[in-house]
């Protein structure tokens, strides 16, 4: 599968993602989250922010989301390596 600028999804390369929950967590999650940086933002939510290798670590660390109770607001992808 091709993504709209022709290089196929998660094929290689890091991509930079910011994922946005509900309530705040502090940097002692940054374990569970794979090293991704959390920060806890002024309106009560959490922002991570890291590199993700491929969609399927993507899924993973979503379902990390999932299994900690948090409610997902975002997932927006910042960087897009080249491949």
């Amino acid at each position: 599968m091709k993504n709209p600028h022709g290089a196929p999804l998660g094929r290689g390369g890091l991509d930079t993602y910011e994922i946005r929950l509900q309530g705040q967590l502090d940097a002692c999650w940054t374990d569970w989250f794979d090293g991704f940086r959390l920060t806890e933002e002024s309106d009560g939510t959490t922002t991570l922010t890291g590199t993700i290798v491929d969609q399927a670590a993507l899924h993973g660390l979503l379902r990390r989301v999932g299994d900690l109770g948090a409610t997902l607001i975002s997932v927006n992808l910042l960087t897009r390596s080249d491949r």
